[in-house]
This record gives C-alpha cells, sequence and structure tokens, in this order.
C-alpha cells in the first residue's frame, strides 16, 4: 500500500511592500508540499456525539482528499477587528464588515483604510454585530452596498438588512437606511444568520437564524415567522416576485426556504447556479444543504446533533416525511461560517469545489462535490490555529479568508 504524505509546512518570512503609513510591515506563508492527490481515511476522527446514523452513504465523514497542486496561504493583514464578512470590490481590493460596526477596506497588500462610519447602530453583544456584506451587481455606477447587522428594537434584537451607498472618498457610507427587518424581536444575542447575496434576477438573498433559545426555535417551522429561514427580498425589502408562498395564507411572502437553525454560508454553484448554505448544528449536526425553493430542511423537528447538555433534540428523529435531509453533516461539530465555490482554473482540482470557512476545530474545509454529493473533504491551514469566519473566490482566482482573531488571507497557487 502507497501512503502519499502532506503536511502543512512553514515556510520562510517573506517581506511585502506596503504602502507608507499602511502599516503592513511583512505576511507570513504557509503551503503544502507537492504531493500525489490521494482518497484515504476521513480527515475526522474524534467519535460523534450521538449514535445516530446516516440517511445515505457519503452523508457524512466521507473520504480525505488531498490537494497535490501546491499553494501557500499569506497573512495580508492582522489587523482586523473581528471581521465577519467580505465582498470584493471591481479593483480587486476587499470591502471588509467588522462585528463591531466598522467596515474597512484591504488593498491588495493588506493595508487597510480608516474604519468607514455612517451605518447604523449595531448590537455587538453575543453573536450579533456587522455581519454579512454584498454589493449591488450595477455597483461601479451606483456604488451601493448591502449588508445585515443585529439591530435594537422594541422587544429586543432581530436581523435587519441595510443599504447605503459607498462614498466618493471611501469614507463613509451615505444614506444608510434600513430596508427589512426579521421578526419577531427577541431578548437574546444568538443566531442571527447574517448572510446576504444577490441572485441573477437581482434579488436579495438573506439568512437567518432561530435565535437558539428553546421557546424560540419552533419558529423555524413557522411561515408567519422570518427567523430560522432564508428569505429573498428586493433592494427596498419586498418580496420578491416568484417567492414559493407568495399566495399562501398565514405565510410571509418573503420567505424562500425554512426549517433552518443559523445559517452563516451562502454560496451559488458555480455550474448548476443553484443556492447552497451551510447552518449551525449544536454538539454534532452542521449541516450543508443544496436550497430549493419552498422546501422545509427539518430544524428543530429532525436533526443529527444533540442538546448542548446532552439528550436528544425534540423527539430525536433524524428523517421525517416532507423534510429535507442534509447533503453533508458534520459530528462533532466543525461551526461552519461562509462559503465559497472555487471558481478559479489555477489549482484545477479545486474547480467547483466548496470550502467552508470553519469556526470549532479551526480550518477551512475544501467539500468535493460530484452530483450533488460530498465525495471527498480535506482541512486546509489547520496548523495556523485560526477560527475562520467568511471566505471568498476572488476574481483574481485566489481565495480570500478572515478569521476572528482579525486575520486576512490570500490562498492561490504557489509560484
Amino acid at each position: 500500500m502507497i501512503t502519499h504524505v502532506f503536511k502543512l509546512i512553514s515556510l520562510s518570512v517573506m517581506v511585502v511592500a506596503a504602502c507608507e503609513g499602511s502599516g503592513v510591515q511583512r505576511a507570513d506563508t504557509v503551503g503544502n508540499e507537492n504531493v500525489a492527490d490521494t482518497i484515504g481515511n476521513p480527515v475526522e476522527t474524534k467519535a460523534p456525539n450521538s449514535s445516530y446514523k446516516p440517511a445515505f452513504a457519503g452523508q457524512t465523514r466521507v473520504a480525505g482528499v488531498k490537494t497535490k497542486t501546491p499553494y501557500e496561504a499569506v497573512i495580508l493583514t492582522r489587523d482586523l477587528q473581528k471581521p465577519w464578512g467580505i465582498a470584493q470590490l471591481p479593483d480587486g481590493r476587499l470591502l471588509i464588515t467588522q462585528k463591531t460596526g466598522t467596515l474597512r477596506i484591504a488593498g491588495k497588500d493588506g493595508s487597510l483604510s480608516e474604519p468607514i462610519t455612517g451605518l447604523p447602530a449595531v448590537n455587538a453583544n453575543g453573536q450579533g454585530g456587522l455581519l454579512g456584506i454584498t454589493l449591488d451587481p450595477s455597483f461601479r455606477s451606483n456604488r451601493m452596498v448591502y449588508w445585515v447587522f443585529s439591530e435594537n428594537v422594541d422587544g429586543g434584537t432581530v436581523t435587519a438588512v441595510a443599504k447605503g451607498k459607498l462614498s466618493a472618498d471611501e469614507k463613509t457610507i451615505e444614506n444608510a437606511r434600513v430596508i427589512y427587518r426579521a421578526f419577531p424581536a427577541h431578548k437574546g444575542t444568538l443566531h442571527y444568520g447574517g448572510r446576504i447575496l444577490f441572485d441573477k434576477s437581482g434579488y436579495l438573498v438573506v439568512s437567518t437564524g432561530e435565535r437558539s433559545d428553546i421557546v424560540t426555535r419552533p419558529l423555524a417551522q413557522h411561515l408567519d415567522a422570518a427567523l430560522g429561514k432564508i428569505l429573498r427580498i428586493t433592494t427596498e425589502g419586498k418580496p420578491a416576485p416568484g417567492n414559493p408562498f407568495a399566495n399562501k395564507a398565514g405565510a410571509l411572502p418573503e420567505i424562500y426556504s425554512y426549517g433552518h437553525r443559523n445559517v452563516q454560508g451562502l454560496a451559488w454553484h458555480p455550474e448548476t447556479g443553484e443556492l447552497w448554505e451551510t447552518e449551525f448544528g449544536p454538539r454534532g449536526g452542521d449541516e450543508v444543504n443544496r436550497i430549493q425553493a419552498g422546501k422545509n430542511y427539518g430544524w428543530p423537528a429532525i436533526t443529527y446533533g444533540i442538546e448542548y447538555a446532552g439528550g436528544k433534540v425534540g423527539p430525536g428523529a433524524t428523517q421525517q416525511k416532507g423534510m429535507e435531509q442534509p447533503v453533508y453533516y458534520w459530528d462533532p461539530v466543525v461551526s461552519p461560517s461562509g462559503i465559497t465555490f472555487y471558481r478559479g482554473n489555477a489549482i484545477p482540482e479545486w474547480k467547483n469545489n466548496l470550502f467552508v470557512a470553519a469556526l470549532n476545530t479551526p480550518h477551512i474545509a475544501r467539500l468535493v462535490i460530484k452530483n450533488n454529493k460530498v465525495v471527498g473533504e480535506e482541512r486546509l491551514l489547520v496548523e495556523e490555529k485560526q477560527r475562520f469566519r467568511d471566505i471568498i473566490c476572488g476574481a483574481d482566482g485566489a481565495l480570500y479568508a478572515v478569521t476572528d482573531a482579525g486575520r486576512l488571507y490570500r490562498i492561490a497557487k504557489k509560484n
């Protein structure tokens, strides 16, 4: 039996030329050795929290794979303050949200702008704050930006969506206003969801959480509540035309899918155009789902996780008629946050792979997907010991990822 060895190694420190006053003096580089692509044992070696069995082969703990193309991960900056979401500007720079309520622009050399102000106040307690961000498809001409944040309202806090114009001098957001609030409000600071994307029709797709508490969990199954949902709205915050529950009495017409726990990952598949998501389970049961309009994804009626204190969630069911199975799940959890599909050409074996920013057992997960099933899994940048919060595939074909500790990484083929 031939054993293929792969490891992440620290390479020599490289000096990066930076703009005067940027504060960027150097970037550390890590990478992989040029080894053969292999398929081996699952990357997860810890015992699962539950004795639940998957619904089909390959739903969890698939074979491990290893990247054969040499790549490197360069730390562009360590100076972000609790970054959460990333959007790429047309010139290749990155617009990054900071959880406490400001935006920063990161240059290609890692230099950071001063905090961009003008956004509505956020409640940054717990899991709240300034969250996901996206640019208008016509940003070059209108400079409009859309973001998600946790907002104080009567009765508690809500997941809110806002819009505004990035000023010409890039110092502020002009005419910022809230266009949507996910009610009901709740006096808690957990499970806001928070990702936001544009679809091909120019409508916004937004994820919300069910706010975690036992009293709010059931609302993920209720079509008259915006919690635990994926929503589809216009740029004015109205229900987008063609939504699946537009003509259903008592249902919120902005709902696109339901039965979600806490969705922090949204991405469009580059070839099929389908929406994929990741969401947190409790102890075990983190999920990857392929989202279809009007479908019920099960929480809290079915799950592959258990309560944090032990014991079953509700009836302890993992399958139920009329509820969708996850394409993939993890037990124990990896705590999946932002996700992206690789669209570059530099590393062919990554083409259309799903990359997941993982907070627990900190790493970036690479999932190889064939025919809507996960057939291989790899863990990248494990030795960095960073809680990865968001990841995008840039126009240059590189992956860009931020961590809770304030790092920004560029991951690309090694020259």
